[in-house]
């Protein structure tokens, strides 16, 4: 058992010093997962990543829900963590330009691997993503499951066979499906 998987443990039985134990074990994967997340963002964007991934810390060890399931469970959470942040974020910006009636334009010619659904600096592209994968997990909660773990998480296929007890062919099956799924709720939004 790894040392972030007795320190999760810890936690879940609620003792207070594991948070500290914690994020330097798992400080530099989260620094590279809010890298990975803002350096979409617009150039101007006030968020850093080190603030993505303390606020994103402290969002996850300071809920009440503490049972991670080992290192990779908790990366995927801290990643739906930090993409809700981003969503807040663009949301509240959003708010400043209400009234504006624009719609969402995805150059969908140029859609052919997963790094391609990611939202380039608008806001509003954000937006319509977490609106897609809202209505995914209405549709296939695995599909959308799946889609938080390799896309926003960043988890191998490997990675992810392991956090949802599948094989990695049975991943590689779900993740094409479940891509090309969010591709199409992401088109029918921006029509």
């Amino acid at each position: 058992m790894s040392g972030v998987t007795q320190i999760l443990q810890a936690l879940d039985r609620g003792d207070a010093a594991a948070a500290s134990e914690l994020l330097p074990l798992v400080y530099d994967e989260l620094r590279r997962l809010a890298a990975s997340k803002l350096a979409t963002e617009r150039p101007d964007h006030t968020l850093q990543p080190t603030a993505l991934v303390h606020e994103a810390f402290l969002r996850l060890v300071g809920s009440q829900m503490h049972s991670f399931k080992g290192r990779g469970h908790f990366l995927a959470a801290a990643a739906e963590g930090m993409r809700r942040i981003l969503v807040e974020y663009a949301r509240s910006r959003n708010a400043l330009k209400r009234g504006q009636g624009r719609k969402v334009q995805f150059d969908w010619a140029h859609v052919a691997t997963e790094a391609d659904l990611l939202p380039d600096e608008k806001s509003d592209e954000i937006l319509a993503l977490d609106a897609a994968l809202s209505r995914l997990e209405k549709e296939d909660p695995s599909a959308a499951r799946l889609i938080r773990l390799r896309f926003f998480a960043d988890l191998s296929i490997d990675e992810t066979a392991d956090a949802l007890g599948i094989s990695p062919r049975s991943v590689n099956r779900e993740w094409a499906f479940a891509r090309t799924r969010l591709l199409q709720l992401l088109q029918d939004s921006a029509t």
